[in-house]
């Protein structure tokens, strides 16, 4: 399981010119699942993603997490972040998980990362073309990867 967090003070999620989901400050979060990503790979992604402490304190410090500032997510599937770019100019997606896998996974993710920030995760639409729009503060943008936690 991959996802990219973005430092946000506001982002956004269209489909079809039609506005989906947005949010004011918090975490825009892209995620990707692997095939073989299991319910240890979504907790422990979910714990890091909720106490990762990049908001600013009131010395200017980032020592806050999105839930000290109750700050709002905006979790968007991107099966893009499992490309694999080693060989030739078009990028691989063996890795990325079917929707069969992936969609229950997405499911679970959303649902269990309301329940840790205690409230609504707004996203995106699975499989689906979507426009996201951001203003990334900071900028601030971290990468999670489970397969491999020295990232």
């Amino acid at each position: 399981m991959r996802v990219v967090i973005q430092r946000v003070s506001e982002a956004s999620v269209s489909i079809d010119d039609s506005l989906k989901s947005s949010i004011k400050q918090g975490l825009l979060v892209l995620v990707g699942f692997e095939s073989e990503d299991t319910r240890e790979d979504l907790d422990w992604t979910i714990k890091k993603i909720i106490q990762l402490r990049i908001f600013d304190d009131a010395q200017g410090v980032m020592n806050l997490s999105v839930k000290d500032i109750d700050g709002e997510i905006l979790a968007v599937s991107q099966f893009t972040l499992h490309a694999k770019t080693k060989k030739g100019n078009r990028p691989s997606y063996i890795n990325a998980a079917s929707p069969e896998i992936a969609v229950p996974l997405y499911n679970n993710f959303v649902q269990t990362l309301s329940e840790n920030l205690g409230r609504a995760v707004q996203t995106g639409e699975f499989g689906t073309m979507m426009m996201v729009q951001l203003i990334n503060d900071g900028p601030v943008t971290i990468i999670i990867d489970s397969k491999n936690k020295d990232l």
